[in-house]
């Protein structure tokens, strides 16, 4: 390992300890090691072993695709594969996804990667998408942008200041934990959207007392309609395209919005 290397890895494990608050000490104890040795890996001092690396980033949880590159920077190959989803290694990862987007119908629920482009969706996500130009819906179809994209499904949101207030610091510490810069070109096309008047929904946007959620709520021909999200992730992944998937499902919020989707 290189004096640049060493003092690269050091870099990416004291920011990612930092990202997580964990103390020197309560890391070094998880990880079996002295706090003096850590703090010379931190330091560049010390050389981390291979399997030193992958202990550390897993008491970090840190994400494969970053675990990658804390390995790189330590002078070591990557564990971590990045499959593509059509890949036949991955009939299996393609199968579970669609069974979870069929289970929810009939409430919408869509499949994105680590860009928030859409993988995959089932049928009930047209409460979203009807009526949008047919240009928005080409791929690739960008999730956060379709959602606030004056053309897109942004008009229809009554609550979009709150809505978008939402998704914008999702998005921000997503960024904030892995530096990705693809996303930090989606947050800056993000902000170019114009932001509603504050007066114009801030009612619509006021969190209710009593409220468990940040609710989607969207106007629609059969009146207001109200979501919660849940997401889901797979939780033991060994690759890296695997474990930046994530399946995002609406469920309505009220009897009325349980009652359209029924009847679509």
């Amino acid at each position: 390992m290189t004096e640049e290397q060493r003092y690269l890895f050091g870099d990416l494990l004291r920011q990612w300890r930092t990202t997580r608050k964990v103390p020197q000490l309560e890391l070094a104890s998880a990880a079996d090691v002295s706090a003096r040795h850590l703090s010379f890996l931190e330091t560049g001092r010390s050389v981390p072993s291979r399997a030193m690396v992958l202990r550390l980033a897993e008491h970090l949880d840190v994400p494969l695709r970053e675990r990658n590159q804390m390995l790189l920077a330590a002078g070591y190959a990557p564990s971590y594969g990045e499959t593509p989803l059509d890949g036949s290694r991955m009939t299996m990862v393609r199968s579970a996804l669609r069974q979870v987007l069929a289970a929810t119908e009939p409430y919408p629920a869509l499949a994105v990667d680590r860009h928030w482009n859409l993988v995959d969706a089932n049928a009930a996500v047209a409460a979203f998408t009807d009526g949008a130009p047919d240009d928005l819906l080409e791929p690739p179809f960008n999730v956060l942008e379709f959602s606030l994209d004056p053309r897109g499904l942004g008009p229809r949101i009554i609550n979009h200041r709150q809505w978008r207030r939402h998704l914008l610091e999702r998005l921000d510490r997503q960024i904030r934990v892995t530096g990705d810069p693809e996303l930090k070109a989606l947050l800056a096309r993000l902000l170019q959207y114009p932001e509603p008047d504050a007066d114009e929904d801030a009612d619509a946007g006021a969190t209710l007392s009593g409220d468990v959620a940040i609710y989607l709520r969207l106007r629609s021909d059969r009146g207001e309609l109200s979501f919660f999200s849940t997401v889901t992730t797979f939780g033991t992944p060994l690759d890296v395209t695997v474990d930046e998937l994530s399946v995002e499902s609406f469920y309505p919020a009220d009897d009325k919005t349980a009652e359209f989707l029924r009847l679509r």
